[in-house]
């Protein structure tokens, strides 16, 4: 039985926000600079099995880094859309391209631009940390911090309403 209070069997697509979501808020600087973010490997590993079962998975962020690209692209995502100012109209286009419905689509977002495509989706979810103007209009606030298992909590009630969490040989792998 699920926590989250939203038929998930409808749910065909997700999109995830990456700094606060995937990766802690707190992200480290190198020296020159550059923001050098983390990656929870339980979070990968379910990324890249809801991709095997068939959801469609996004990122929409305003980070703009290249490993970015690399890290998500390699758990089998191709809709990566970084350096997102406004991402209320790459949701809307993501959504036309892939023949999504609002109501078949969630979105997990933790800080104030998220807020727009929140409110476009049937399941707007939010990590335990996440601003509180966001946790006010999510319907769904994981256990999870961003950056400690929030895709992999939300993947798998989703995975397992729809019977394909673990159901064969595909799960045991990467």
């Amino acid at each position: 039985m699920s926590k989250i209070d939203h038929p998930l069997t409808n749910l065909r697509g997700v999109v995830f926000d990456v700094d606060g979501v995937l990766s802690p808020s707190l992200i480290p600087m190198s020296e020159d600079g550059v923001p050098t973010r983390m990656a929870n490997l339980k979070d990968g590993y379910a990324l890249q099995f809801a991709v095997k079962c068939g959801l469609k998975i996004a990122i929409i962020s305003g980070a703009n880094t290249e490993s970015l690209r690399t890290r998500y692209g390699a758990l089998g995502i191709h809709d990566i859309f970084l350096g997102s100012a406004q991402k209320l109209p790459i949701l809307y286009k993501w959504m036309e391209d892939n023949d999504l419905k609002p109501e078949e689509v969630a979105y997990v977002g933790d800080d104030i631009p998220d807020i727009p495509p929140m409110q476009s989706v049937g399941l707007a979810v939010a990590p335990a940390d996440a601003a509180v103007e966001v946790k006010q209009i999510a319907r769904y606030i994981t256990s999870s911090c961003g950056g400690y298992g929030v895709a992999r909590e939300l993947l798998e009630q989703i995975l397992r309403a729809k019977g394909q969490w673990m159901k064969d040989t595909k799960a045991f792998g990467w």
